[in-house]
Formats: structure tokens, sequence, C-alpha cells
């Protein structure tokens, strides 16, 4: 598969919420529309910044089903699928490719703040990931923790991403 060039600006799309504290799908839409009429060339949805750690799976869901659908090809959606699972993870990954999105956005296993994963492991996590899907993925960093660079994950059956 030849991944596109992402190229320009990909904002973290917030996820809004009503004040009851349930995902407010109809203002989520309108910020996205916001966003791509401002000139964004893609988004990035479900990330730290969206309160990816506060929805449930059926909402994580729902969010990506309705902003992938909404977005409808405009612009590329990067779907944040991360988990220190590599089989949720890539559950959640191929979940998200069949719901739209053009890349999925994951960061390495982690399991608190003193707890570290050594770097085969996170090689062989993202080798996993990468076989379940055939989107291209983009690693994500996290503040505090160094991973030797580039972080060129290979495959079992080739280089793809």
């Amino acid at each position: 598969m030849d991944a596109a060039r992402y190229k320009g600006v990909f904002p973290v799309v917030p996820t809004t919420f009503t004040e009851s504290g349930d995902l407010d799908l109809a203002s989520q839409k309108r910020c996205v529309d916001f966003m791509i009429d401002a000139g964004s060339n893609g988004l990035r949805i479900l990330a730290n910044f969206s309160e990816q750690f506060v929805l449930s799976d059926t909402e994580r869901e729902l969010l990506t089903e309705t902003i992938c659908a909404h977005v409808a090809g405009r612009v590329p959606v990067i779907v944040t699928t991360t988990h220190f699972s590599s089989r949720l993870c890539a559950e959640r990954s191929r979940r998200a490719q069949d719901l739209g999105a053009a890349m999925v956005m994951v960061m390495p296993p982690y399991h608190g703040a003193t707890i570290r994963v050594r770097e085969p492991y996170i090689h062989d996590f993202y080798g996993r990931v990468s076989d379940a899907i055939k989107i291209p993925i983009m690693i994500l960093g996290r503040a505090g923790r160094r991973y030797s660079a580039p972080c060129r994950v290979p495959r079992a059956h080739g280089d793809r991403h």
C-alpha cells in the first residue's frame, strides 16, 4: 500500500460533552466543520487532549463513527487507538480502519508512571498492531519518555509502515 504523505495542519479535535457529561454529537459535528472550514488539512481524534481516557469503548466507537461519517472524506481522520494490550490496540485499530480512519495514532505500551516497557517489546507491540491493519500508524510520543530515533517497526512480511 502506498500511504499518502500527510502535510499541513492536523489539529486534535476536542471532544464535546453536554452539561450532564454525555457526548454532544451535534456540537461535535459543528466543531469538526469549523476546523475543516478554518483550513485544517486533516483531523486527529481521541487524543489525550480530546479526553480519550474518560470515554468508554462504546463512546470511542460512536465518536469515531460519527466523525468519520460526518467528515465523509473531506480531510483524513487520524484516530488514536492506544491501549497497553497489543490485542486490544489491534482490535481498536481494525475498528477505526473499518469506520474510515486514514491512519491510527498509538502511544507505546506503558503501565503507569514508573513501569517501563523495554524497546524490543515496543517494536513487537507495534508489529502486532501493524499486522492487524492496512492503514499507517503514527507513533505517538509521551512526555518524559525517549525512544531511539527513528523508531522503525519492521514487519514479518516486509516493511510496510
